[in-house]
């Protein structure tokens, strides 16, 4: 493979690409749960919320294992890789819906904080591709966990 980027190169960013693959998967996964076990009186809104934020996660996801096939190396896709990989925590039991929004508050910050650590991996190999993906990434997490914070106020 001869892109322009080295395999040492690409295979730190496809290691850097697998964290933020594993975290916006268990984000999803989180997501799809509490939409499933929402209750209380803002049931309707978080429903279709929650609805909204898991079908974009599962677009995301493919996109970033596609980014790290096209770098020339295998996404993980198992739970037990994910599980290993992710900075993000499942939930333990089915919280109230202000800790759902909570947790779904962290969980789009950790995935930011996720998304920002490849950038030097991909910045040190010019990989603008990937580059773009973690902005567009940024963008949506980082709106995301603004949108459900306001929704904590008081």
């Amino acid at each position: 493979m001869d892109t322009g980027i080295n395999e040492k190169d690409r295979k730190l960013v496809a290691e850097g690409l697998s964290h933020l693959l594993a975290d916006s998967y268990t984000l999803y996964l989180k997501t799809h749960y509490f939409h499933w076990n929402v209750t209380g009186p803002m049931f309707n809104t978080l429903h279709l919320m929650f609805e909204a934020q898991y079908n974009e996660l599962a677009l995301a996801v493919d996109l970033i294992a596609e980014r790290i096939r096209a770098l020339d190396f295998y996404a993980p896709g198992t739970y037990r890789d994910f599980a290993k990989l992710s900075s993000i925590a499942e939930s333990e039991s089915v919280p109230k819906a202000n800790d759902m929004i909570a947790e779904l508050v962290a969980g789009h910050e950790a995935v930011c904080r996720t998304a920002r650590k490849v950038f030097p991996a991909a910045e040190k190999a010019a990989d603008e591709a990937t580059a773009d993906l973690l902005t567009q990434r940024l963008q949506l997490h980082e709106k995301t966990a603004w949108m459900l914070r306001s929704l904590l106020e008081k």
